[in-house]
């Protein structure tokens, strides 16, 4: 059965008048004078954004690497086995095989997230051990990775292993989150396709809420590994 909706258009006109607008106006956005979040770090090389990556890793509990396109495939091949192996689940990205890792995923029996396959891609990701997915963009600053989620590459995939491996092109790390948003948009104002749903993800599952006592590993995933890989 489909709900329905009461009273919508008067709650939504109660709302605009108490903002002095009518329902369906488009209110026009400011032009600021400074904008300090837009030369935060603007000066910093391609390296310099990795190093401070790569820092920002050790205060949110997630191990990096780094390695060319030519040992790739080794890499992960090592993070794999460090990790147990195992079940393991991969989003569908064309990157994979791009990157030369379609060997590696077909090793290990890698299972493809297949979105014709319903809710048994949800409960391979629970079974798994490791994910594997592709970083879209990645902040700098806090070592946050953003993936771009669709019908193919799943969010379950980076959330429900108990181990999520992410790799990093090189190129895709931004200082911030104010880069992030401006590539995606930037691809609104293109007229490309953007993604219906955007995680970012700051290493393992956390919490201090019980007695202010850091716990890693709540839900999600208990552990976080980046390959940083260049020269793709």
């Amino acid at each position: 059965m489909r709900g329905t909706i009461e009273n919508r258009d008067s709650f939504l006109e109660k709302i605009a008048g108490k903002l002095n607008r009518t329902v369906g106006e488009v209110p026009e956005m400011p032009i600021w004078a400074h904008k300090p979040q837009e030369r935060v770090y603007e000066d910093y090389s391609e390296d310099q954004l990795t190093a401070m990556m790569k820092k920002a890793c050790e205060s949110i509990h997630t191990t990096v690497c780094e390695t060319n396109s030519d040992g790739l495939a080794e890499k992960l091949k090592q993070l794999i086995d460090k990790y147990g192996a195992g079940k393991i689940v991969a989003t569908k990205d064309e990157r994979f095989e791009a990157f030369g890792l379609s060997n590696v995923l077909e090793n290990y029996q890698a299972y493809t997230w297949n979105y014709k396959e319903g809710h048994q891609n949800i409960d391979k990701a629970a079974e798994a051990n490791i994910g594997l997915s592709i970083c879209d963009v990645m902040l700098a600053e806090s070592a946050t990775a953003g993936l771009f989620n669709d019908k193919d590459k799943a969010r379950s995939v980076s959330l429900l292993p108990e181990t999520s491996i992410v790799i990093v092109p090189k190129s895709s790390i931004v200082p911030r989150l104010t880069q992030a948003m401006n590539l995606i948009e930037n691809k609104v104002e293109n007229g490309e396709d953007v993604s219906s749903y955007i995680n970012f993800i700051s290493g393992p599952s956390n919490s201090a809420d019980i007695e202010m006592r850091l716990v890693v590993g709540v839900h999600g995933p208990i552990k976080v590994a980046y390959i940083i890989v260049s020269d793709l």
